[in-house]
């Protein structure tokens, strides 16, 4: 029987978004199912501000626990603390009702900057979710993009009162988890040159290009880097690869500038699994500085295996997200960072350990 002819008429004029590669390479697979030492997923959301419906993203806590010791994951930390009542009833769900499994963040209501005495507030609201048992801060990018000041402006991350407050927060011993800007191509054209296309399409709300409505991506991780600098007593973790995952260089001038800055690999293993190597020899040269975390959520055994093999393997060529039918952040595919024993010990539990105390 004859071939079909091909109709190439109709390849030629194929749109983007109905195209759907498969691969046809033969690659390693190296199933990883428990990490070389159990993990502390230092970056996570187990609460109710990020839910479409208002209700805990987890519905059944018992059923987690039961999900983190089936894949050797001790500890998640929750970054939904908020504020007020809802850091007591994140600290409730979870850290007193699973001691050990799980510690709340709080956030600060920066909104509120823009009020006559809003430094003395959020001071006072830091203080208050301390004592409600909040053990750190998530300082989300709503900093730097959206807060606005009493004349409009936006307030970026080394505003003098931004730093007075974090200064406070080191002096409570409360590490700071801070995620400012987002991904380099959010900020870029939207044009046959981005990326992140796909992405954006879906949420249009995550471009930040219109320069006469945002700051510009330079400025405002220069905003973090000035922050981190001015506080030297406060410790930092930069979600998301010390929030520019694509220059591990900048990423590495600031650690070498500031010891108190550390970095999480949550949500950008597309970023870092298109420069293992790169991303490899950054964590041999701060190996107490790395953490893992994995930003998703509802987390499953499966995503926290690719994880696993994502860190200790040599696989090459695979999906960063199993299951997706176009790779939400890029599409290309990602290769492991096989990093030594000493160091998966640091990234999956030492550091983390060291800065939860």
């Amino acid at each position: 029987m004859p071939a079909p002819e091909a109709d190439w008429d109709a390849i030629v004029n194929l749109p983007l978004r109905e195209w759907r590669p498969r691969s046809r390479m033969t690659a390693t697979v190296t199933p990883v199912d428990h990490p070389a030492f159990p993990a502390v997923d230092i970056h996570n959301h187990l609460g109710r501000w990020l839910s479409d419906d208002g209700d805990w993203l987890i519905k059944d806590p018992a059923a987690l626990v039961a999900m983190m010791d089936e894949v050797g994951v001790t500890t998640i930390v929750n970054l939904d603390g908020r504020w007020g009542d809802e850091v007591t009833a994140n600290v409730e769900r979870y850290d007193r009702a699973y001691p050990g499994r799980f510690v709340t963040f709080c956030h600060v209501d920066w909104d509120r900057l823009a009020e006559p005495d809003g430094e003395q507030t959020l001071l006072a609201q830091l203080e208050d979710s301390a004592a409600r048992g909040a053990r750190g801060i998530k300082v989300w990018k709503n900093l730097g993009l959206w807060v606005e000041d009493a004349d409009g402006s936006k307030i970026l991350p080394d505003d003098p009162r931004v730093i007075r407050i974090l200064t406070r927060a080191g002096e409570l011993g409360l590490p700071i988890l801070i995620h400012v800007s987002d991904p380099k191509a959010f900020f870029d054209p939207l044009d046959v040159h981005n990326e992140r296309l796909d992405e954006l399409m879906h949420s249009r709300d995550w471009w930040f290009g219109d320069t006469t409505r945002f700051p510009t991506f330079e400025r405002i991780v220069e905003g973090l880097a000035n922050l981190v600098v001015a506080t030297p007593g406060t410790t930092y973790i930069g979600a998301h690869v010390g929030c520019v995952a694509e220059d591990l260089d900048w990423v590495e001038a600031l650690m070498a500038k500031a010891p108190n800055f550390h970095v999480d690999i949550a949500g950008r293993m597309a970023e870092i699994g298109r420069q293992p190597r790169r991303f490899a020899r950054m964590v041999e040269r701060f190996p107490d500085r790395v953490l893992f975390g994995t930003d998703i959520y509802p987390v499953s055994a499966e995503a926290y295996r690719n994880h696993f093999r994502f860190l200790e393997t040599q696989d090459e060529s695979f999906d960063y997200s199993p299951g997706a039918e176009i790779p939400p952040q890029g599409r290309w595919q990602v290769s492991g960072v096989d990093l030594p024993v000493h160091l998966l010990r640091a990234v999956y539990q030492d550091n983390a350990r060291r800065i939860l105390a």
